[in-house]
């Protein structure tokens, strides 16, 4: 019996993504009138996946890409269930396919109650694919603090967004892992609430409405669930660090343009195992996908049909189980890149020495 998956995907950066699969329409129209017309657009089957292939077991996976046509101004206007509808029109027709597990991408997995609505309303298993999103971003922050010389034993860390289901996973797994953590979010009881978790892990831990708290952290983990950017050039300190996790971005094109003295990652760009063929360009190097993406094709491949990640809360435990199973078939973290292009060492090397006259400079 054939492991199989569909995922579905949607317009972020809205002309750019329209023109990859119609050209002609993502160079006629404006982002306003995309928006408009994209709430009377059917799902849209993208492109087949073939050639993932479990360094395990040597099983193959097929799957699909459906794109639900609403981008995220869209899916924030239109009231809940009409955007639940036409998430489960794609579901269906990821049914129609032949998928055996749906994965819900970017702010198709945010919307409402986070996945739980569309299970119930699908006959096949879904998943947010949040669980290893949380597990690359903690890897991805990790290894960008190796390569800027950050102990993370002794740093300050900040998660921004951390009451939503993932920053709140990081901030947990993060606990204990760094001497001082910084938690940003809007609401100061659910702060508390996450604040007392992370204490539990062993580090002093703060928390904060004000996006300007994260200048004291050497490393800033940002996932909030915001339609615009949230961190500006004058929220980091020289030497800083950024993993931003969320799809639209938190950090402002402006950090990459004008602070040469912090680095700024995407959140995880995930190696797929085998020759995998995604058919469509969504903006990263052949063979790598995001890592919800990668949770939801993990889980084909070890015959774990079943609802995953839904819901508000992703226990740590959970994130933990995809890890080791994405792990075990050849999932694994593959490389840094910012505002979609690739980071070299060089470039690296080029925001420490920045840094440290930064540093110099103002003393």
């Amino acid at each position: 019996m054939d492991d199989t998956f569909a995922f579905i995907i949607h317009p972020i950066q809205i002309k750019k993504d329209v023109a990859r699969k119609y050209p002609l329409l993502g160079k006629l129209l404006g982002e306003r009138q995309i928006n408009f017309f994209s709430r009377f657009f059917p799902p849209v089957y993208i492109s087949e996946v073939t050639g993932v292939r479990s360094q395990a077991t040597g099983r193959e996976l097929r799957g699909w890409l459906i794109a639900c046509p609403y981008t995220p101004p869209t899916m924030m206007s239109l009231p809940v269930e009409t955007v639940y509808d036409k998430i489960v029109a794609c579901g269906r027709m990821a049914e129609r396919l032949g998928a055996k597990i749906l994965g819900l991408g970017a702010f198709t997995s945010v919307v409402g109650d986070a996945g739980a609505t569309i299970a119930r309303r699908l006959d096949i298993p879904v998943t947010t694919g949040d669980s290893y999103t949380v597990i690359i971003a903690i890897d991805a922050i990790r290894e960008a603090a190796r390569a800027m010389h950050i102990p993370m034993a002794t740093a300050t860390v900040a998660v921004v967004g951390a009451t939503g289901s993932i920053g709140r996973t990081c901030a947990v797994l993060l606990a204990g892992g760094c001497r001082e953590m910084i938690l940003i979010g809007r609401r100061e009881d659910a702060l508390e609430t996450v604040r007392a978790e992370c204490l539990e892990r062993g580090s002093v831990v703060s928390a904060a409405t004000d996006i300007h708290a994260i200048y004291r952290a050497d490393l800033i983990l940002t996932v909030t669930s915001a339609i615009h950017a949230v961190i500006e050039p004058e929220h980091l300190k020289p030497g800083a660090v950024v993993c931003d996790v969320a799809r639209p971005r938190d950090v402002a094109r402006r950090v990459a343009e004008r602070r040469a003295d912090v680095l700024v990652i995407d959140g995880g760009m995930v190696e797929v195992p085998g020759k995998p063929d995604f058919h469509f360009d969504f903006g990263f190097p052949p063979g790598k996908a995001y890592a919800c993406m990668a949770e939801t094709m993990a889980l084909a491949l070890e015959g774990r049909y079943e609802d995953y990640t839904i819901g508000k809360e992703i226990p740590p435990e959970q994130a933990e189980e995809i890890g080791a199973i994405a792990g075990r078939h050849g999932f694994r973290l593959s490389g840094f890149r910012s505002f979609e292009q690739p980071i070299t060492d060089e470039q690296i090397a080029q925001v420490r020495r920045h840094a440290g006259q930064a540093r110099f400079s103002v003393r």
